[in-house]
């Protein structure tokens, strides 16, 4: 058997099935929508299996993106679970076949607490299907292994519908970038999303040379603050910046070491606002292919930005 024959054909099938959904959006999709967005109440996701697996996925995404929602196991909801749904609430039932028994038991308390039912089920004409207030089709040809029993392609469709739901809610709502970091403080996310300038700048030392200061005096600054660069002053005010690459091409031009920080330095040093977010600093780094950034507040020199601080938080 050839390998890459074998992996490039679950690829097309699922790829496929995803394609397939295209063809598959009634009203329903658009109306269920309308539905959670107006709605006060949780979105509560219910399945068995693997699609209970999706659920816990889909529910981490609602969540995250501004749609309140929680997951409720179909196995345990007959023992107990029931109790966490509120009158105001929606339920979305995921399920292939729909006519697992554990959802078969679960529609009729949901049609009792008169809890909106929307299905997201591969076969429309089942129990779940016939049942369900909405129905959201996710059709699949066949599953990706030789059997066509291993929830594969039909798991693919789940979450891809599940991410349709989420992300045109996200978008109705208005739904921001800042909303995004209040939900996400930790981890990468929360740092591309929330870490300012200041907040790695602020941990540096901050050299400076005056605009008449010799070279000698330059380099002690720029080792002693170990930056890479110094920023030169003159009557309070920034003036230029010189690395040490400046120093180093100072000695090819056979500049004196007598010469003064002002013939030397750079005019006009790029620099970067302390509260700008550091995926703009990021963005400098790169454009401009430097390794120092000069950092200002109000207008002021405030410090030194250097890409290893960047790098050191995992950027």
């Amino acid at each position: 058997m050839n390998l890459r024959n074998i992996t490039l054909e679950i690829i097309d099938l699922e790829s496929k099935t995803i394609s397939m959904l295209k063809n598959s959006i009634t009203d329903d999709l658009f109306d269920s929508i309308s539905l959670i967005k107006s709605s006060k109440g949780r979105l509560v996701v219910t399945g068995i299996g693997k699609s209970a697996l999706v659920g816990k996925k889909l529910v981490a995404t609602f969540n995250s993106t501004g749609t309140p929602s929680i997951f409720m196991h179909a196995a345990d909801a007959m023992h107990g679970d029931l109790g966490m749904i509120r009158s105001e609430d929606i339920i979305l039932v995921l399920s292939k076949s729909g006519e697992t028994e554990e959802i078969k038991k679960l529609i009729p308390a949901f049609k009792k607490s008169q809890n909106p039912i929307i299905a997201m089920v591969g076969k429309v004409d089942s129990y779940l299907g016939n049942s369900a207030d909405y129905v959201l089709h996710t059709p699949i040809e066949r599953e990706a292994d030789p059997f066509d029993l291993i929830p594969s392609a039909s798991i693919i469709s789940q979450i891809a519908m599940g991410d349709v739901l989420a992300i045109s809610l996200l978008r109705l709502r208005g739904f921001t970038r800042d909303h995004f970091a209040a939900f996400h403080p930790g981890g990468m996310i929360g740092k591309t999303l929330l870490m300012k300038v200041s907040d790695l700048s602020a941990k540096n030392p901050k050299p400076q040379v005056d605009f008449k200061d010799n070279i000698d005096k330059v380099i002690v600054e720029i080792s002693q603050k170990r930056l890479g660069a110094t920023a030169v002053m003159q009557e309070g005010q920034l003036v230029g910046v010189i690395t040490d690459g400046d120093l180093r091409r100072m000695l090819q031009k056979n500049i004196p070491l007598s010469a003064i920080a002002g013939e030397v330095m750079t005019k006009n040093p790029k620099t970067i606002d302390s509260e700008c977010m550091i995926t703009e600093a990021m963005a400098i780094f790169k454009d401009k292919n430097i390794t120092q950034l000069v950092v200002t507040a109000q207008g002021k020199y405030a410090g030194l930005l250097h890409v290893h601080d960047v790098i050191q938080e995992g950027f």
